[in-house]
Parts: C-alpha cells; sequence; structure tokens
C-alpha cells in the first residue's frame, strides 16, 4: 500500500511539473508573439547570447541540441527560420565539414536583448515564489 501511495505522489509531482511548464511555454509564447518569437525561438537566441556573448562570436549547433528541448531536425528548422528573419547566421566550420556553427547577427542580438525583460517577467511570475 505504501509503495502506491508513494508511486501516486510521484506521479502527480511530475504532471505538476508538465503543468507548470505548459503554462509557462505558453504564457512565453503569449508575450513574445508581438516581436515574431516564440518561446523555442528565445531559447535559442538566449543560448546563442551566453554561449557566443560578442558579436560575430559562433557556436556549434551540435552544442545546442543537448541544450533545447528539441529533436535535431527541428532544432535545424528552427535555426533555418532565425536565419531567415536575419537573426542568426549559419557557416561551415572549415576543419570539419559536417561541422555547423550558428551565430547571432547585430538584429538577432538586439531583437534578444529587447525580449529578455519579457520572458525573465514570465519566468518570475509563472516560478516565482
Amino acid at each position: 500500500m505504501a509503495a502506491k501511495t508513494a508511486d501516486a505522489g510521484l506521479e502527480e509531482r511530475w504532471r505538476d511539473i508538465l503543468s507548470v511548464h505548459a503554462r509557462t511555454m505558453c504564457e512565453i509564447d503569449r508575450a513574445l508573439h508581438p516581436h515574431g518569437l516564440g518561446a523555442s525561438d528565445f531559447e535559442v537566441l538566449d543560448m546563442l547570447a551566453s554561449a557566443a556573448p560578442e558579436e560575430g562570436d559562433q557556436c556549434r549547433v551540435q552544442n545546442l541540441v543537448g541544450r533545447v528541448h528539441l529533436s535535431q531536425s527541428a532544432l535545424s528548422r528552427l535555426i533555418g527560420r532565425l536565419e531567415k528573419d536575419g537573426l542568426v547566421e549559419r557557416s561551415v566550420c572549415a576543419e570539419d565539414r559536417r561541422g555547423v556553427f550558428v551565430a547571432l547577427t547585430g538584429k538577432g542580438r538586439d531583437l534578444h536583448a529587447e525580449v529578455l525583460p519579457l520572458q525573465r517577467d514570465v519566468l518570475a511570475r509563472m516560478l516565482g515564489g
């Protein structure tokens, strides 16, 4: 009986986590939509901004795969959209032709700086104590 209760408690905590995540992602989407971004778009811009703090700094796409909650193909499509919008630039690694780098453009860096407070406000509201 105790094992069943413990399992039920774990299941309830897991569902609470999923619910908070879903609600938070929806709120971020809503806050960033007027700027042409979604939560996943922002996550990639934010990771690039922190991984490559100076304009022109590059990040290997493979390094992003493990940090964003997207499949490699979904991440590639997302980066393609960001590139089409002029927010990032992709380049091929000279040493390893299979490697692809991505960097924020000036436009991408500016948009990230503009929407960062909006995303952080949502996090504070949704996750703050």
